[in-house]
């Protein structure tokens, strides 16, 4: 089992800068790759960055440029640095995490994941 707890979510003006974290513990020798959806009101929880043990390193096309995601193995933690930020970014951030298990994986499926952090409001004010 591997549990994820987020924070540093809050509220902006539209043009600043946040950075959630994603503390994870457990089982997390065995994590491959964590990621980060975010659910905005009436709307699905849709993929906004994943990076793996490797580094490899993956963005929407909505955040990509603005965002930067990263993690610091030593202290199990993985972050998310988002810049110029707009109100269409307002949404629940969750971070997410995945076990490998053999195989390839789609990072930006919301069905990969099996571990979910319980989220962290960002709010962007115009």
């Amino acid at each position: 089992q591997v549990q994820l707890v987020e924070s540093g979510g809050g509220l902006v003006q539209e043009g600043g800068s946040l950075r959630l974290s994603c503390a994870a513990s457990g089982r997390t020798a065995s994590v491959y790759a964590m990621g980060w959806f975010r659910q905005a009101p009436g709307k699905e929880r849709g993929f906004v960055a994943a990076i793996t043990w490797n580094t490899d390193i993956f963005y929407s096309d909505a955040v990509k440029g603005r965002f930067l995601i990263s993690r610091d193995n030593a202290k199990n933690t993985m972050y998310l640095q988002m810049n110029s930020l707009k109100p269409e970014d307002t949404a629940v951030y969750y971070c997410a995490a995945v076990e490998y298990s053999g195989g390839s994986y789609n990072l930006q499926r919301r069905s990969v994941y099996p571990y979910w952090g319980q989220g962290t409001q960002v709010t962007v004010s115009s």
